[in-house]
């Protein structure tokens, strides 16, 4: 329903595109809104059309010649940007976009709502963490953990535990008993704590006795525990943020997770 209304909103300026100009920023985030529809329905070449659309809208003397059309443009095109490259499974090359969008975030910072930047921080994150640079993705998770502003617990939570689950790809065991219950702790505290977090902890605190030869059977068992909250409409903002089930897989082949996810999108797994 989110998705056909917030199609309905952006046909009303198709139909009446002089609107465009007097409303600007309601099609604006009308765009956005069907962006982000497209995106959480894996509507593939629907989110590619309207994609494209906006990227013209953004070239348009509408955008160019209004500071707050520019700035509201580029936040969430470049959010719309970095989300293809999480549909298509192509983490590497997402990561072509940051140095932008660094750029642009410094030049409009003054602007900007603390939230929108705390969103870029964490989808770059994840660009490096399906690219394998734990190190950059740790990076920018602690510039979510670091800042001490009150906005989107939502992020605080799953900025935490993607950092947690970088540590352990490094193989920083030494950190990884503080960090379980200090992520434990805080998601706790938020009301944050899903079955499918349940159950990622549970499998982080067993797995560091294990061996070599009894890790990828006990990968397997957790990916099969973890897809039965796949229809559960209570546990979809876990695998909204982070594509957890790919990530196991990718361990238990032994390959790079955007492998996995690049894989799925091709044989049609990840299209709506």
């Amino acid at each position: 329903m989110y998705y056909r209304y917030t199609q309905k909103w952006v046909d009303l300026f198709d139909r009446e595109p002089y609107m465009m100009v007097t409303e600007t920023s309601h099609y604006i985030k009308g765009m956005h809104n069907l962006l982000g529809a497209h995106f959480d329905l894996l509507n593939d070449e629907k989110f590619r059309d309207t994609l494209k659309q906006f990227e013209e809208f953004s070239e348009s003397d509408i955008v160019k010649n209004n500071i707050n059309n520019r700035i509201q443009t580029f936040v969430y095109l470049y959010i719309s940007k970095l989300n293809q490259h999480f549909i298509d499974g192509t983490f590497t090359e997402g990561l072509t976009l940051v140095p932008y969008i660094e750029d642009k975030l410094k030049e409009y910072w003054i602007y900007l709502d603390r939230h929108r930047i705390l969103v870029f921080y964490y989808k770059i994150a994840c660009l490096y963490f399906g690219a394998g640079d734990y190190g950059k993705t740790i990076d920018y998770l602690n510039k979510i953990i670091n800042w001490k502003v009150d906005l989107r617990t939502d992020l605080q939570c799953y900025s935490r535990l993607l950092h947690l689950i970088a540590h352990y790809e490094l193989g920083n065991f030494d950190l990884m008993e503080y960090l379980i219950k200090s992520v434990y702790r805080f998601m706790a505290k938020m009301g944050n704590l899903s079955g499918v977090e349940e159950e990622i902890f549970r499998f982080l605190r067993r797995s560091f006795g294990l061996s070599p030869g009894k890790l990828r059977p006990a990968f397997e068992q957790l990916v099969e525990r973890l897809r039965k909250f796949e229809g559960n409409r209570f546990e979809t903002r876990a695998f909204m943020y982070l594509d957890i089930i790919s990530w196991m897989e990718s361990k238990i082949r032994s390959v790079p997770v955007q492998d996995v996810i690049r894989k799925k999108y091709l044989e049609g797994e990840r299209r709506g």
